[in-house]
């Protein structure tokens, strides 16, 4: 190993590296360079909620041979996820000399993995930038389902699936949920298939073969004119401006209602960072780049975090 100008590292969605390089500037991580989706920064690691996963211990190890490369790797620990930018057949021959990664798509509900995950890349031929420990259980922070192309009314059930899958629970048989802008029914479908009961409640009906669910009811109204009630889970995808779901958040919350929260943060234009900092703030919630979110975030809340 020789001496590494990196504290942290940050891996961008697709497409998502400038809100990402946004927000580190905003929190004074400055960015030495890109290797692919990967923001390399000489500071300590901070929380990120654009980044899928964060490298919280990189060093570089230099390899003259697949061999080496894969021993440094072993005497480290067992279990490693790569991250191929470049020099995709020297990485794929490394990874071959690793203990085998089962990489099998979750089928929801199923707890994440608990076993601990390194990352690692090849910057050169012979340079790598591995790192012991990560913000993520998953490989790049990626969450893989086993898809139903059957059920739902839209794909937008993944993103709910894979909130839950976050935040290590999600709603049981006999708890209620209210879905807020719940048209076509994604949402909806992903919650009466657990056995909850859940009010959608949308301006638009929901996709028929979601009405006619079990535990599912239909409200005609507003996403923001609903007044708060007792619930064990409220969700919602609806589109908004960022201030007013947030105040539509704080109030729910303020009234003691929801026991749970899974909001979405959608942006239109420039990405608000004031507003999902603001998010991020509220007590027992967390604010995250979901890997099924677009220019969005996702805010998850518990009650008994806060």
């Amino acid at each position: 190993m020789i001496a590494v100008p990196y504290g942290s590292a940050y891996l961008a969605a697709p497409e998502y590296e400038a809100p990402l390089a946004e927000e580190l500037a905003r929190h004074g991580v400055g960015i030495a360079s890109w290797h692919g989706r990967l923001a390399l920064s000489p500071e300590a690691p901070v929380a990120s909620a654009w980044a899928l996963e964060v490298w919280t211990a990189p060093q570089l190890i230099e390899i003259g041979s697949i061999k080496s490369a894969a021993n440094a790797l072993r005497a480290i620990q067992r279990n490693w996820g790569a991250y191929e930018v470049a020099h995709h057949r020297r990485m794929a021959l490394i990874a071959e000399n690793l203990p085998p990664l089962k990489r099998r798509p979750l089928r929801f509900p199923e707890l994440p993995p608990t076993g601990h995950l390194g990352a690692w890349t090849l910057l050169e031929p012979n340079l790598m930038l591995a790192s012991a420990t990560t913000s993520s259980a998953f490989v790049n922070g990626e969450i893989l389902f086993e898809e139903d192309h059957i059920g739902p009314p839209s794909r937008a059930y993944l993103k709910l699936w894979e909130a839950c899958t976050r935040l290590g629970h999600w709603p049981q048989p006999g708890e209620h949920c209210i879905d807020l802008g719940a048209t076509p029914g994604g949402w909806t479908w992903a919650i009466a298939k657990l056995g909850a009961e859940v009010v959608a409640i949308d301006k638009a009906p929901l996709a028929p073969q979601v009405a006619a669910m079990k535990g599912v009811s239909f409200r005609t109204g507003s996403a923001f004119a609903e007044p708060p009630a007792p619930v064990d889970w409220l969700f919602c995808d609806v589109i908004a401006y960022p201030e007013r779901s947030l105040r539509m958040v704080q109030n729910w919350i303020a009234a003691g209602a929801p026991q749970h929260i899974v909001c979405s943060i959608k942006f239109q234009g420039a990405t608000d960072h004031d507003a999902a900092e603001a998010f991020a703030a509220i007590p027992g919630g967390h604010v995250s780049h979901l890997c099924y979110n677009k220019h969005e975030l996702t805010f998850l809340w518990d009650a008994c975090a806060a």
